[in-house]
């Protein structure tokens, strides 16, 4: 079954960087566009990033972002590994939530992982 576990989030002071990893299993992640999504308290989940996979013909490995953190936030994935990465940087009290990794195609989520800004 697919399961994905997020780590890394924890607490830092505004200016600073973090770096989140989601472990995925259960299906072949290099197959599927990835992405990282956020939650605060009392408002709405939202996109943060997203990264395509290496077999889409027009986007192979090319990645999105949400405008309020284009510049600051960097997705990768190690298809080797299977592993979604978020390196976030310069790092906003607006930035404080839930973050979650996500394979979109079906809408699989982690459990979450708390940053705190």
């Amino acid at each position: 079954h697919v399961q994905l576990v997020e780590s890394g989030g924890g607490s830092v002071q505004a200016g600073g960087s973090l770096r989140l990893s989601c472990a995925a299993s259960g299906y072949t992640f290099s197959d599927y566009c990835m992405g990282w999504f956020r939650q605060a308290s009392g408002k709405e989940r939202e996109g943060v990033a997203r990264i395509w996979s290496h077999a889409s013909p027009t986007y192979a490995d090319s990645a999105t972002y949400a405008d309020s953190v284009k510049g600051r936030f960097t997705v990768s994935r190690d298809n080797a590994k299977n592993t979604l990465s978020l390196q976030m940087n310069s790092l906003k009290p607006e930035d404080t939530g839930v973050y979650y990794c996500v394979r979109i195609s079906m809408g699989y989520w982690g459990q979450g992982t708390q940053v705190t800004v």
